[in-house]
């Protein structure tokens, strides 16, 4: 053998690249609102995420916009 090693280049792909995809997301990604966010952190029962998940899962929707709407909906209500 003589060590020669082939090398092979990136399979072709009709797909832009991913950070160019990311990069169009941050740029034209809308926000709610302008207000700041803070984060919240929840410890919850393990049978209560489940069925929250589960639900979430079977409309196509985010756990953290659920719980958002009902905070919101329970807050606006004060």
């Amino acid at each position: 053998m003589t060590g020669k090693k082939v090398a092979f280049g990136t399979k072709p792909s009709n797909k832009p690249a991913a950070t160019a995809t990311a990069e169009e997301w941050v740029k034209n990604r809308e926000e709610g609102t302008d207000e700041p966010t803070k984060r919240l952190t929840l410890d919850i029962p393990e049978s209560l995420h489940r069925a929250i998940k589960v639900s979430c899962a079977g409309r196509g929707t985010k756990m953290a916009e659920e719980i958002r709407v009902l905070l919101e909906a329970h807050y606006a209500q004060q």
